[in-house]
């Protein structure tokens, strides 16, 4: 009966190695979407491009609050400081007092309205100017698969601040990489004119990289490397295998926004359109991934790492053999092991997979002790 199972997987994977033959469906774009589609297989799934009179809040959350941000923010956001304004989305921070609070502002998020894992991600916008204000553009996670803040991660597309204004910054927050720790990652590029023409904020977010840009040139990579998180769980180093929503939003003062000059307000926070674009995987996709190598037993108890698989247009998840039989799938290159017989040796076996289903040569062998 062993070598019956045995055989019938052998015959899975070879079969599983060759392209499907289906039907080819594309993906179709969002209607509202300006631009439908981007050269190189994007399609623009979700979009906003604000040329209604209102605020559309089937994508849109406002929130209220005057609890500062988790930064000792100054504000009081309100629904009122947001409006459209010639196809504009305009965030308008005040100086005025409201609710104990001496300014006023906004704050919008797509928390279950628009939720997105992978992607590329396009926002143009104009920033405010003047010491104190701290708009941004960023993503938290929908259901925080790992725990709170930050456990599950934060990705910060653009972040500015007015006292210092020709620099924008990207940056991501991680349980093992986050500014309480002093070790966050972050990056910033030069704009000198981001106070006073739009520009597009962007990043492309694959399995287990994050690419940041800004009008088309990249100045932020952000990549998981399990040989050097062979310590920690993977997604204590990049958790960024979930869903995550938008958050704009006009800060004043904090912990980065720094003392606020009066004199400036009011100031806008101007967003031109928000873009979400998906690769046409179904449409464009023609490589299998390659197989799996170098398969190593981690630092962390009970874990093995291998090199990421090379695929044209990424590898979506990766299946972990048993002793033959499948066990698991990894969303990136680690897993840790967590239902075997302690002290009993297997041998493990990984298979790349891509996102149209195609498999890669499944790889060597690794003799593993479960502990």
């Amino acid at each position: 009966m062993k070598k019956l199972l045995s055989l019938i997987l052998l015959l899975f994977i070879v079969a599983g190695c060759e392209p499907s033959e289906e039907p080819v469906v594309p993906l179709q774009p969002a209607q509202d979407c300006d631009e439908a589609t981007l050269e190189g297989g994007w399609v623009c799934v979700w979009a906003d491009e604000f040329n209604g009179e209102t605020i559309d809040e089937t994508k849109w959350n406002f929130e209220v609050n005057g609890y500062g941000g988790g930064n000792n923010e100054l504000q009081y956001y309100t629904r009122e400081n947001a409006e459209i304004v010639d196809g504009k989305l305009v965030i308008t921070a005040k100086k005025e007092s409201y609710l104990g609070k001496d300014y006023t502002s906004s704050r919008l998020t797509t928390k279950y309205k628009g939720d997105f894992t992978y992607g590329r991600f396009i926002i143009r916008a104009k920033l405010p100017s003047g010491a104190g204000t701290w708009p941004a553009i960023w993503m938290m996670p929908t259901m925080s698969l790992y725990g709170g803040w930050p456990k599950s991660g934060e990705i910060d597309i653009m972040e500015h601040v007015g006292r210092d204004p020709d620099n924008v910054f990207s940056t991501i927050h991680t349980e093992k990489f986050n500014h309480n720790l002093g070790t966050q990652i972050g990056y910033d590029i030069t704009i000198p004119t981001a106070e006073t023409e739009f520009h597009e904020y962007e990043i492309i977010w694959n399995p287990g990289e994050i690419l940041t840009f800004v009008d088309g040139v990249q100045f932020a990579t952000f990549r998981y490397t399990a040989a050097f998180n062979q310590d920690v769980l993977y997604h204590a180093a990049f958790p960024f295998d979930q869903d995550f929503f938008f958050i704009l939003n006009l800060a004043i003062g904090g912990g980065l926004g720094g003392a606020v000059d009066d004199s400036i307000f009011p100031q806008a926070f101007e967003i031109d359109y928000v873009r979400v674009y998906k690769y046409d995987y179904q449409s464009i996709d023609q490589e299998v991934p390659s197989k799996v190598e170098d398969l190593q037993i981690a630092q962390l108890k009970n874990t093995i790492f291998w090199d990421p698989s090379k695929d044209d247009y990424g590898v979506e998840k990766y299946a972990i053999y048993v002793d033959d039989e499948l066990y698991d799938f990894a969303n990136l290159n680690q897993y840790t092991f967590d239902r075997l017989e302690e002290g009993k040796t297997y041998q493990i076996k990984v298979q790349a997979i891509d996102f149209v289903g195609n498999v890669s040569e499944i790889s060597q062998i690794l003799s593993f002790t479960y502990l």
